[in-house]
């Protein structure tokens, strides 16, 4: 059974009444926060801290799936795997140990995924693949998700679709999140492609005039009329 996780991106959220958009993403049924921990240097944003995320955990029953964009990922890795996360996701980009930083992850328990900017390769994963719960696909250049003049990749659906076929290739599991103006209309197109993992943002879950509830409804409207689609959690 085709099975289609979803992760709000707190990052889209009410940024001043955190608490507040984390509990309506709890009462609309949603079991998973996508939080994007960005330092400024890898891209020129810092939504949230670690201080920041850390009291979120506080409060919250919610898992997380942390997105790193760091130059420093043993650092953050590190400081998040304390605050007991589910999922932590690093950039090929920034990562001179690769291999390390997917075992730290894994022998603390999480979940453990690789990012990748919009024009990376993913065949760059080749020896990593089996290791990897989630392999993270930019369909925008992180960071810049409140730049409204930042439009989504043209080569999206081909690399997702080039992407499923690799994975199934080398005998991995690895999911396929993609991250990025994962608008509605797109949805179905994105899961046809492969996608099972998406990202929901300001294109999708936290538009302008819509409750949390009401654009849930709208997804998951979307997501049924998708060839293949079973279960959506």
């Amino acid at each position: 059974m085709e099975r289609i996780s979803l992760s709000p991106s707190i990052m889209c959220g009410d940024l001043v009444n955190l608490e507040k958009s984390m509990n309506e993403i709890e009462g609309a049924g949603f079991k998973c926060l996508h939080i994007d921990l960005i330092d400024g240097s890898f891209s020129p944003s810092m939504p949230l801290g670690l201080e920041t995320i850390k009291r979120m955990r506080e409060v919250t029953d919610l898992a997380f799936d942390l997105h790193i964009m760091a130059r420093d990922n043993e650092f953050f890795i590190n400081e998040v795997l304390k605050m007991g996360v589910q999922s932590v996701t690093f950039h090929y980009e920034t990562a001179l140990h690769l291999d390390r930083y997917v075992n730290l992850i894994k022998k603390a328990g999480a979940k453990c995924g690789i990012a990748l900017n919009p024009a990376t390769d993913f065949k760059t994963l080749k020896w990593l693949l089996p290791q990897l719960d989630l392999v993270c696909l930019m369909l925008i250049n992180p960071g810049f998700a409140t730049d409204q003049n930042e439009m989504a990749i043209s080569y999206g659906l081909e690399k997702v679709k080039a992407l499923q076929l690799f994975i199934k290739e080398r005998g991995a599991g690895s999911d396929i999140q993609v991250d990025g103006r994962v608008s509605l209309d797109w949805l179905p197109q994105l899961v046809a492609a492969g996608a099972n993992n998406l990202v929901l943002g300001s294109k999708s879950l936290f538009r302008p005039g819509f409750e949390i509830g009401e654009s849930k409804e709208e997804i998951l409207a979307c997501l049924k009329g998708s060839e293949g689609v079973y279960d959506v959690s």
